[in-house]
């Protein structure tokens, strides 16, 4: 069980009584999802259309916000709060991971119909690694406390820079140093062997170019859980809570992704929403210790119910804003 200190609202604070099965039940249901998706629905490789990914989109939706309605009877309102405060966070942030997917598997021209099946593989892997991020976070703020100022600064930096430089926040294969070195050392071919990541040429093993997209996607979400991962420890700091609400939201990123690859011109707003979105958490998370290496300090903490509406109707507002808000590129081709 983790404790911490009394500095912040012990609604933020508290961790609910969590059964080991209960544990064990919900990534059972959760790799349940993973493998029936991967088997069922897409058994075969094939490119979404708009329609069967937006009917998939809010299929995954309905089932992280059917997770959170358990939490009500099973944890109490304040967990349920925490929960769907975390899953809109994680949701709304992970839409920069959509557009960074866009450029990533544009770049390496992956086939539309193989793309689900890199995406699949990367979401695996970013589980595995939200998982690290997450507990890792929790033990850090529990050994030490201004590690949230640490934290929020970050978020704040974050912020700022997708707000000043729409660019910047996109990873770019070509000057990833990461991705050339794995270039240089894994053999790799340009041409495709069906949807598989490895493949023989010349009696050799070597590395399709879904692997070298999928590498890329990996390294992506690293970059992109030192933001999201804070993000949800300024909401809770209970590891059942963040886990489940951060896993639910990141297993519908692939369909997604196949509805704002199509439409994401309209929903121009939406990156500088997350910017927004990232300074109020950041400034959230500054505010709530109430001492720091024992000097007074803040101690303001933002009720759940208030994150959670403000959130929800900033994210909605953004979304209508951009269908009638004409952008900035469209006034000047006009």
């Amino acid at each position: 069980m983790f404790r911490f200190a009394n500095t912040v609202s012990q609604e933020a604070l508290s961790v609910i009584s969590v059964p080991g099965w209960h544990w064990a039940l919900l990534v059972a249901w959760f790799l349940f999802l993973i493998i029936f998706d991967i088997v069922v629905i897409h058994r075969k490789d094939h490119t979404p259309t708009l329609r069967e990914a937006t009917v998939q989109s809010l299929v995954w939706i309905g089932l992280g916000v059917g997770l959170g309605l358990l939490f009500w009877p099973l944890y109490g309102a304040n967990a349920a709060g925490q929960y769907f405060s975390g899953y809109i966070i994680e949701k709304s942030l992970s839409i920069d991971n959509v557009f960074a997917w866009s450029v990533i598997l544009g770049y390496f021209k992956i086939p539309k119909k193989y793309q689900h099946r890199v995406l699949f593989w990367g979401i695996f892997g970013a589980l595995i690694m939200r998982v690290i991020f997450i507990f890792a976070g929790i033990a850090a703020i529990e050994r030490f406390e201004p590690v949230l100022i640490i934290f929020g600064v970050l978020l704040l930096y974050s912020g700022w820079k997708i707000l000043a430089h729409s660019e910047e926040h996109e990873f770019d294969p070509a000057k990833s140093k990461i991705l050339n070195f794995f270039q240089s050392v894994i053999p790799v071919t340009h041409k495709l062997d069906g949807h598989k990541l490895f493949t023989h040429v010349n009696g050799k093993r070597v590395a399709t170019m879904l692997f070298i997209a999928l590498l890329a996607v990996e390294i992506t979400d690293v970059i992109f859980a030192v933001d999201s991962v804070p993000a949800i420890l300024a909401i809770s700091r209970d590891p059942f809570i963040v886990f489940s609400s951060n896993a639910a939201a990141i297993l519908g990123l692939r369909a997604l992704y196949f509805v704002f690859d199509k439409i994401k011109d309209r929903f121009w707003l939406l990156n500088k929403a997350l910017g927004l979105l990232l300074i109020g958490v950041g400034i959230k998370m500054v505010i709530s210790p109430g001492e720091i290496f024992g000097y007074p300090w803040f101690g303001i903490h933002i009720p759940t119910g208030v994150s959670l509406a403000t959130i929800g109707i900033f994210i909605t507002a953004t979304v209508i804003a951009s269908l009638y808000i004409t952008p900035p590129a469209s006034h000047k081709e006009g």
